[in-house]
Parts: C-alpha cells; sequence; structure tokens
C-alpha cells in the first residue's frame, strides 16, 4: 500500500500509537484484562483468515476492532463515531 500511495514510511503513525498503547497496557494492573492472550490469539487468526485480503498492518488494526467489538469492550455504534472523527481530521 505504501508504493501505491508513494508514503515513503511503510509503518502508518496509528501503528507506532497502537503498539504503544498495547504495550503500555500489557505492563500495567488493568491491561491484563484488556489484552489477554485469548485476544492476541483471536487476532491472529483473524488476520490470517477473515482479514487475510486486507493488507498489513491494516488487516491486524480490523481484527482487534473486530475482538473488541466481539467481546463487549466497544461496540459498533461507537466504534462508527470513533471512525468518523478519525475520517474527518483526515478530511480536514
Amino acid at each position: 500500500m505504501a508504493a501505491k500511495y508513494g508514503v515513503d514510511n511503510p509503518v502508518p503513525p496509528w501503528k507506532s500509537s497502537l503498539d504503544g498503547i498495547c504495550d503500555a497496557l500489557d505492563q500495567s494492573s488493568c491491561g491484563a484484562s484488556l489484552l489477554s492472550l485469548d485476544l492476541r490469539n483471536e487476532e491472529d487468526a483473524l488476520s490470517a483468515t477473515v482479514y487475510s485480503g486486507l493488507p498489513y498492518p491494516e488487516n491486524r488494526l480490523v481484527a482487534l476492532a473486530h475482538s473488541l467489538v466481539r467481546r463487549g469492550l466497544i461496540d459498533e455504534a461507537e466504534l462508527e463515531e470513533r471512525l468518523a472523527a478519525v475520517r474527518a481530521r483526515l478530511e480536514a
């Protein structure tokens, strides 16, 4: 995707931010319940199967959203609102 859109850095800024948040949660007392091994394994499986047609690292992000919605940590309406807010900032 980076070559298609002429991007020099193939790792999008959101990927670095997401990795940092996950690392911080891994080290926190509340992170264990949010980022369990089961959740990580589920994301890996979804990335390799259901979302394998998406480019990396976007397939990882979609798999994470899928897992969070399925587990009730965020609902679809809230996810739509957040995506709309991000889209609005990008298009501004």
